[in-house]
């Protein structure tokens, strides 16, 4: 018989993912991929979007490798329905196949919807996990009828004990010093802005607080309509991680107890506890494998599948878990697997070959994270005193007697102490940026990585030779296979996750465990040491150092112009800032090139110990600060204030058009077949959606709430960190639940209607006739109406001085020394910010200007105006200055002349004089005794008057605006104010 030999998959599944995100682009882009998926499906998409209307209210969105994982799942498994990986070649590009060994594809483990996620370490992989969740728990929660393409059931499966407390920390929050998790600090709770669209907020959140079992709870738990099982794959390959490195001579006890499932003798051999563990092993496959449908996610999913040679794919024992618990599911179990390095290896040398798994459809490539800024610039170390090293092997292997190490080559420690002097340099600059110690999270650190847990002890010595304490060294113990054990994670985690936010350790020195899970921030130098002349991989070399440092936005513009010396002009670098150092033996940088080609930026001096970071400097407060201080009031509502049952009333709302007579013979008998859509209601001061649950509501009561939900829980963003509804006062919901049955019952038809009657209320969802389109336009505007009518005095006034920010950081390059404003030095805009440098110098030589402020909405974020953009959504609006001259303040927007005529300038322009008019209602000493104005400054007019030697306060009144200005009415000119 003769045995055809496979070529295995090599590089097609990643042509696979290319077609697929171009599919997945063309039908975005035109539309037709929304008029595919359901209405939840649709709702969090639009929630989600990151060019949408909500991801300009967000601080934070998913970026465009996360986003496409999301759009790439959700097309292949609702949209294309694919029940296998063989299908998605069929339904992409059949030809595919003719490449690719279809005996394999046949198997077991390929014959359910199985997807992999291939996205660069660092950039997030977590995130879209977590958006795939919600998005199949909501489908299948309000689904009327199960197809088996949703679920809510989840286990998310972790490859080793440090991404398994990751994602407990995601799901459950971080621990406290009791033990218990705070579920504030979840990625949930955290980012809800980001994940949860407010009517599906309470029921995610509810879901995950009652349905995680950890992987001592799972099959134990009692959960709610659903299971989130975490663990890691030594629970289903029925083993723990061993916490020793000796043979079973060296330790006989420990044998013993592997051997036997309770040790005789021992105190806490017959505990209950221990009974429970012994007897339940082996149980919680059982529970999974008995569960009607199930999705796993498994993270850092490479561990699953191993080429041992050509010919065949040797499976772990994790992937056959995976295959016995899908046995009796059928096309009801979901595999998604998450990894940076989906591939197995073949050959060596010439022929190494990496073959990627063939359900591959999302290729997120490091290259491109690094170029888009995701994650740091990877720079090799080419000193001169790295590059002489001779490329003889015995340089970059620890010294031997026979097949004990001994200690470490030379070439070992000129990398080390390569290592050494450069993080010292990092050290004293980046602290120096940063002397008020305001932001504790700029201690760079070194990792060094030893490919055996032999040499780890010989670096530790080394370092205590070169003058480190023991607290500033961390080593990170392992057993042979490179695991951490419980024990030693134990005295460890917390150290390890918090080391950011201190100064020690200093050093970290490690075997290859930490490879997967260790989401530090701080790493800026690598060391890889090897006690072989085999390559380690470069994505478990460089993989622990890439997530970003400086992500503050002050920093984005000087990082920028980093990347264009590094990687495109090919010079060394401005600053160090989010540069991951590798001190590479020579003898290995080929493996650098091959892998990140035009991205490997390379570094052949030591950064200058005033240029660590570049031009960015701290400016702080002058001593006389206050003399130029000035303050954004806030005018925030009582907490206790409600409306009074007598304030809303039906009065103002309107009788649809249409009459219950000729809408009645539009429902079906039956009752249930009923147009769904989304509806979108615009009102004076945003957009409403009326989302598709309100057409599936099961009951009148359910009908009122979602229509209470729709008008009251419009929610915009107000700092960085705080989301709140708008209006901004308390309503009591009761209250609009009261009003809108009134409304229905009595004045909706001009006739009583009675709802509960032979399911009347069902008229209600009748789309075509936008009922509810009308229902909630009256109910807003009134309760619109209502929150203007509050008088001023009813109102607390907030005082926000510009001076709690102590400290700014800005470019050298680009500062101004101004006389007039409480810092010494104020930066300008490097990108055309000749406009701006202009007017600050100006108004900084007019005697007659007091003070001024150039207002930052990522620093004073909470100098905003809330506005109505042109697509009818809320957003926030921060002037350019602030600007005080004797009793007059103006607020101004410096704006090109190109720009004057843009809708959402003109927007902008009603809600700040709307807000303006609000302010100087108020008490003099709560407006600084001055009255306020808005100024929308174009180039032209400032430019012109100027050298007519028109005063500051000349300019500023000529181009201040009204009401009737930006109507383009004669209300001015007739002494007659526009409201």
């Amino acid at each position: 018989m003769v045995n055809a030999k496979s070529l295995g998959t090599r590089n097609i599944p990643l042509k696979l993912a290319e077609i697929i995100t171009k599919m997945v682009n063309k039908e975005w882009e035109d539309g037709t991929f929304m008029e595919k998926v359901s209405l939840i499906t649709k709702d969090l998409l639009r929630f989600w979007d990151p060019n949408g209307s909500f991801g300009d209210l967000r601080n934070f969105n998913f970026h465009e490798g996360q986003w496409q994982a999301i759009l790439n799942t959700i097309y292949m498994h609702e949209i294309l329905k694919v029940k296998s990986v063989h299908d998605m070649y069929m339904v992409a590009r059949p030809e595919l196949l003719q490449e690719m060994d279809l005996l394999d594809l046949k198997k077991d483990k390929y014959s359910h919807p199985k997807y992999c996620i291939k996205m660069a370490t660092g950039t997030g992989k977590t995130w879209v996990l977590s958006a795939i969740l919600i998005w199949q728990y909501l489908n299948a929660k309000h689904e009327e009828e199960s197809n088996g393409r949703f679920s809510k059931n989840f286990l998310l499966v972790a490859p080793g004990i440090i991404v398994y407390e990751r994602l407990l920390d995601a799901y459950l929050g971080k621990r406290k010093e009791d033990g218990n998790r705070e579920f504030d600090t979840s990625d949930f709770k955290k980012f809800e802005g980001l994940f949860l669209p407010p009517a599906y907020k309470e029921e995610i959140f509810g879901f995950i607080q009652s349905s995680v079992a950890q992987k001592d709870e799972i099959g134990k738990k009692i959960t709610g309509e659903g299971l989130i099982a975490i663990t890691n794959w030594h629970l289903l390959a029925s083993e723990e991680v061993d916490e020793d490195t000796e043979t079973a001579l060296d330790s006989p006890e420990k044998t013993i107890k592997k051997l036997l499932p309770i040790t005789p003798g021992t105190s806490a051999g017959h505990s209950l506890e221990e009974l429970d563990s012994n007897y339940f092993k082996g149980k919680e496959l059982d529970y999974l494998a008995n569960l009607s449908d199930l999705v796993v996610f498994n993270d850092e999913a490479h561990h699953l599948g191993e080429w041992k040679t050509s010919e065949e794919v040797l499976d772990k024992k994790w992937q056959k878990a995976l295959d016995d618990i899908s046995e009796k599911k059928k096309g009801k179990f979901i595999q998604v697997d998450f990894s940076a390095t989906p591939y197995t290896v073949t050959g060596s040398g010439q022929k190494r070959t990496k073959h990627f798994f063939p359900h591959v459809i999302i290729n997120f490539e490091l290259h491109t994270a690094i170029k888009l800024g995701l994650v740091k610039i990877v720079a090799i170390d080419r000193r001169k005193e790295i590059a002489a090293l001779p490329l003889n092997p015995l340089e970059f292997k620890a010294e031997r007697e026979g097949k004990t190490i001994t200690d470490l080559s030379e070439g070992q420690r000129v990398m080390l102490r390569a290592g050494i002097t450069k993080l010292r340099i990092l050290e004293e600059g980046f602290t120096n940026l940063d002397k008020t110690k305001l932001d504790k999270t700029k201690y760079p650190k070194m990792l060094v990585i030893c490919e055996d847990t032999f040499v780890v002890p010989h670096v530790f010595n080394f370092l205590k030779r070169e003058g480190y304490s023991e607290e500033e060294i961390m080593e990170i113990h392992s057993n042979k296979k490179g695991e951490i054990g419980e024990e030693e994670w134990g005295k460890v985690k917390q150290k390890l996750f918090d080391m950011d936010k201190h100064d020690k350790p200093k050093i970290i020195v490690s075997v290859l465990m930490l490879r997967e899970g260790f989401d530090v921030n701080n790493i800026c130098i690598i060391v890889p040491l090897r006690s072989s002349s085999s390559p380690i991989l470069l994505e478990q070399t460089i993989g622990r150092g890439l997530r970003l440092m400086w992500r503050e936005p002050e920093y984005e513009d000087s990082k920028k112009e980093n990347r264009e010396k590094l990687l495109i002009k090919k010079e060394e670098p401005n600053n160090y800032m989010d540069i991951l150092s590798i001190i590479e033996h020579p003898a290995f940088i080929e493996f650098y090139d091959r892998e990140l080609g035009d991205v490997m930026a390379q570094v052949k001096e030591l950064p200058k110990k005033d240029r660590v970071v570049g031009d960015i400097i701290s400016i702080g407060l002058k001593s006389n600060y206050k003399d130029y201080d000035l303050f954004w009031p806030l005018i925030i509502h009582d907490k206790e204030e409600e409306l009074a049952p007598t304030e809303l009333s039906m009065e103002g709302l309107e009788k649809f058009p249409i009459s219950l007579e000729e809408l009645k013979p539009l429902i079906s008998q039956r009752g249930d077949v009923f147009k769904s859509e989304e509806l979108t209601v615009k009102t004076k001061f945003g957009e409403y959606n009326v989302t598709a649950d309100i057409f599936t509501a099961k009951s009148y009561n359910s009908f009122i709430q979602k229509i209470v939900n729709a008008v009251s829980e419009v929610r915009v963003k107000v700092s960085k960190k705080t989301v709140k509804p708008f209006p901004l006062m308390q309503i009591n919901s009761s209250l609009i639940a009261r009003l809108i049955d009134e409304y229905i019952q009595h004045k909706l038809f001009g006739e009583d209607f009675e709802p509960l009657k032979d399911n009347n209320w069902r008229v209600l969802l009748l789309t075509e006739s936008r009922i509810i389109q009308h229902i909630v336009k009256n109910v807003a505007k009134t309760i619109y109406d209502l929150q203007n009518s509050l008088k001023i005095n009813e109102a607390k006034i907030f005082k926000r001085y510009f001076s709690e920010i102590t400290e700014m950081k800005i470019r050298e390059t680009y500062p101004i020394d101004v006389a007039k404003t409480i810092y010494l030095k104020i930066a300008f805009p490097s990108n055309k910010g000749g406009f701006e440098k202009a007017f600050i110098e100006f108004i900084d030589a007019d005697s007659k200007v007091k003070s001024f402020v150039k207002i930052n909405e990522h620093i004073h974020d909470f100098s905003n105006i809330i506005y109505i953009r042109d697509d009818g959504l809320l957003a926030h609006y921060y002037p350019d200055f602030m600007v005080k001259i004797g009793n007059k303040i103006y607020l101004v927007e410096t704006k090109a002349e190109r720009d004057l005529n843009n809708q959402n300038v003109k927007s902008k322009r009603l809600a700040t004089i709307d807000w303006t008019d609000k302010i100087n209602e108020l008490k003099p000493e709560d407006r600084m005794n001055c009255n306020w104005s808005y100024v929308l400054l174009g180039e032209k007019t400032f430019y012109g008057m100027s050298k007519k030697d028109a005063s500051t306060e000349e300019i500023l009144e000529y181009a201040k605006l009204t009401k009737a200005k930006v109507k383009g009415t004669l209300g001015d000119y007739l002494g007659i104010k526009e409201y």
